[in-house]
C-alpha cells in the first residue's frame, strides 16, 4: 500500500513590521472616517482648555477638516514630539490610569491622523513670543516654521486616506460623512455648554453656540425652542453616582433614540445600558415604539470606569453597572413623576390636549383604515365613558364627551391588575391562594439560580416556591389574582424574568407586569355588558389609564369632529 508523501514545509519567519506599516495599522484602529478626525481633534482642543472652537468641513470632511481653538497651544520644542506614537501630556505614570479625567490619553490620535493624511498645524503657547507650524504628509515632516500667531492651535487635515485607496473607497458620500461628523460636534457642544462652537460646511455656517454655559440654550440652537419647552430637569444622586441633565416630558417622544445623549465625567459615550436605564425611568408611561429625548450627565469616580475599552474611546465600561443603571432610572423616574400632571377626578371631562402633543401622537397610528384622526386617549385625564359594546372580542366600544373610545380589553385589564398588585405589594398584603396539591415545576438552570438568589422577591409577590432538586421546584401557593392562570407557566415566566439580573426594584415591576399579563382577560374572550362596564370603571380609577404596564396604549379616541368629517358632515 502506497502512502502519500507529505511535503515538508518551513514555517514563515517572525519579523517586526516596518514602522510605516505598523503606523498605518494603528491609524486604522483610531481613524475610521472624517468624524473620527473631528472627534480626536475636538477632544484635544477641550483638554487644552479652550473656550472657543471653530470647525470647518469640506465635502463632509473627506477633503478637509480644519479646527481652530483658543486653548493652551503646544510649546515649540514639543510640537514634533506630539506626532510621535504614545506621546501624551495627559499621563505620567501607571497610577494615572486609575484616575483618567481628560477626554483622550492613548497618545495615538495625532500620529494616527498624520499617518493617513496631510496635516498642517499652527500653534502658539501664549507665554512664548512666537508660534510654530508643521507640515506633515503621511506621517513624514515636510516643513517646519517659526512665525507670529495668536494663542491656541489651528490644525488642518486634508486628503484623508489618500495613501490608502482601499480605505478611502469605503467612505460614504459627502452628506453621510458630514452627518456623522455633525453628530460628534453636536454631542460635544451639548457636553460643554460653556464652549462657543461654530460649525461650517463648505463655507456655510451650520450652527453657532454662544458659550453662555446654558444647556437649554445649546439645545434650543441644535434642536429647536419647542423641544426645550418639553424638557424636565433631573438631578439626583444614588449609589455614589450623580445624575443630572434634561429629559423630555411624557407627551414628547421620538420614533428613534437619536436625541438621547450620555456623558460620563464630560466624555460622550455610547452604551446600550444607559439608553435602557433612561427609558426604564418612564416605566409603563411610554407608548410602545416611542423614545424620550435625554441629555444625561453622569458624575462617577474615575477609578470606577474603564475608558480604554475601544481605540476610539467611544465606549466605556462601568465597575458597578447595576448601580449606574439604578441611579439613572431613579433620577428620571423621580423627575417625571414629580412633574406628571395630576389626573382629574373620575367623571370630569378632560382638558383639551395640547395641539403639539396631538401632532406627535399622530405618528403612533399606523392603521390606514382609520387614518390620522384616530388618536390615543388624552394624556392628562380619562373621562367617564358609556359602554356601547364589544368589537371582535378584542375591544370595548365606549362613548365619551369628545368622541368614541376603542379600549383594548387585555391592555386595560393589565393596567388595573398591575396597579392593584403594586398597592398590595407596598402594603405587604398580596392575597395568596394555596394550591390543593403542591405542583412540581421544571425550570432552567438560570431560573433555578434566580429562585435561590431572589426567593424573598418571589415570596413577596405571593408565590410559595422552593428548589426541589437540580432542575425542579415545588410550588405550594400562588397570588390569588393568578388562580385562573397556569401556575407552572406563570412561575417559569417570572423566574426567567428574574434570571435577567435586573435591579431589585425593577425586578418587582417586571414581575408584577408579567403577573398582570397572565391574569388579564385575553384577546378573543367575550365579555358581558356588565363585565365591560366594570372593567372601564376600574380603568378610570387607575393612576395611568392610558397605557398598560408594558407601555402599549389601552385605548384610542376617534374624535367627534373626525367622525363628522368621515360622514361628510363637515
Amino acid at each position: 500500500m502506497m502512502t502519500e508523501r507529505r511535503e515538508e514545509r518551513t514555517p514563515p519567519h517572525i519579523v517586526a513590521l516596518d514602522p510605516e506599516v505598523a503606523a498605518r495599522i494603528a491609524a486604522g484602529e483610531v481613524i475610521e472616517r472624517p468624524a473620527s478626525v473631528v472627534k480626536e481633534l475636538l477632544e484635544n482642543a477641550l483638554d487644552a482648555g479652550c473656550s472657543y472652537v471653530r470647525i470647518e468641513l469640506e465635502a463632509g470632511g473627506i477633503e478637509r477638516v480644519r479646527i481652530v481653538d483658543n486653548g493652551y497651544g503646544i510649546a515649540a520644542d514639543e510640537l514634533e514630539l506630539a506626532f510621535r506614537r504614545h506621546a501624551t501630556s495627559k499621563l505620567r505614570s501607571i497610577d494615572d490610569l486609575e484616575a483618567i479625567v481628560t477626554l483622550g490619553f492613548r497618545g495615538e490620535a495625532l500620529p494616527s491622523i498624520a499617518a493617513v493624511s496631510t496635516v498642517f498645524i499652527r500653534t502658539r503657547v501664549k507665554s512664548e513670543a512666537a508660534g510654530s507650524s508643521l507640515l506633515l504628509r503621511q506621517g513624514e515632516i515636510v516643513e517646519r516654521q517659526s512665525l507670529g500667531l495668536p494663542g491656541g492651535t489651528s490644525i488642518e487635515v486634508s486628503d484623508l486616506f489618500a495613501n490608502l485607496p482601499a480605505r478611502r473607497k469605503f467612505l460614504k458620500g459627502r452628506q453621510a460623512e458630514f452627518t456623522a461628523a455633525q453628530q460628534v460636534i453636536t454631542q460635544y457642544a451639548l457636553a460643554n455648554p460653556g464652549l462657543a462652537v461654530t460649525l461650517l460646511a463648505d463655507g456655510q455656517t451650520v450652527f453657532t453656540t454662544s458659550g453662555s454655559a446654558s444647556l437649554t440654550e445649546v439645545l434650543a440652537c441644535l434642536y429647536g425652542v419647542e423641544l426645550v419647552q418639553r424638557l424636565e430637569h433631573i438631578d439626583a444622586e444614588r449609589h455614589g453616582v450623580r445624575v443630572r441633565g434634561l429629559v423630555s416630558s411624557i407627551g414628547h417622544t421620538k420614533a428613534t433614540r437619536s436625541q438621547q445623549s450620555f456623558f460620563v465625567n464630560g466624555r460622550w459615550v455610547r452604551n446600550r445600558i444607559l439608553n435602557v436605564a433612561l427609558e426604564e425611568g418612564y416605566h409603563s408611561m411610554l407608548l410602545r415604539g416611542r423614545h424620550p429625548v435625554g441629555v444625561v450627565f453622569l458624575d462617577i469616580p474615575p477609578a470606577e470606569l474603564d475608558v480604554n475599552v475601544h481605540p476610539t474611546k467611544s465606549e466605556i465600561r462601568f465597575l458597578r453597572e447595576r448601580e449606574v443603571f439604578s441611579a439613572i432610572r431613579h433620577a428620571v423616574s423621580l423627575a417625571i413623576r414629580q412633574n406628571q400632571p395630576v389626573d382629574s377626578a373620575v367623571g370630569a371631562s378632560p382638558p383639551e390636549t395640547d395641539a403639539m402633543v396631538q401632532q406627535q401622537l399622530i405618528d403612533l397610528v399606523t392603521s390606514p383604515a382609520i387614518g390620522p384622526d384616530c388618536l390615543p386617549a388624552p394624556l392628562r385625564a380619562m373621562p367617564a365613558l358609556r359602554v356601547l359594546g364589544q368589537a371582535g372580542s378584542l375591544f370595548i366600544i365606549a362613548e365619551g364627551p369628545d368622541g368614541v373610545y376603542m379600549v383594548d380589553q387585555h391592555a386595560a385589564h393589565e393596567r388595573i391588575i398591575y396597579d392593584d398588585l403594586s398597592t398590595q405589594l407596598a402594603g405587604n398584603t398580596v392575597p395568596v391562594q394555596a394550591l390543593l396539591e403542591p405542583s412540581l415545576v421544571e425550570v432552567s438552570a438560570a431560573a433555578m439560580d434566580a429562585l435561590q438568589s431572589y426567593g424573598d422577591v418571589v415570596r413577596a409577590i405571593g408565590f410559595d416556591a422552593e428548589p426541589f432538586g437540580d432542575a425542579t421546584c415545588v410550588l405550594r401557593a400562588v397570588p390569588a389574582v393568578l388562580s385562573g392562570a397556569s401556575p407552572s407557566d406563570t412561575l417559569q415566566a417570572l423566574l426567567e424574568d428574574l434570571a435577567g439580573g435586573k435591579e431589585r426594584s425593577e425586578m418587582q415591576d417586571r414581575l408584577l407586569a408579567t403577573m398582570a399579563c397572565k391574569a388579564a382577560v385575553k384577546a378573543g374572550q367575550t365579555l358581558t355588558l356588565d363585565e365591560m362596564r366594570f372593567l372601564v370603571q376600574r380603568l378610570e380609577a387607575t393612576s395611568r389609564p392610558r397605557t398598560c404596564p408594558h407601555g402599549r396604549p389601552t385605548m384610542i379616541l376617534l374624535t367627534t369632529s373626525a367622525l363628522e368629517r368621515q360622514f361628510g358632515r363637515r
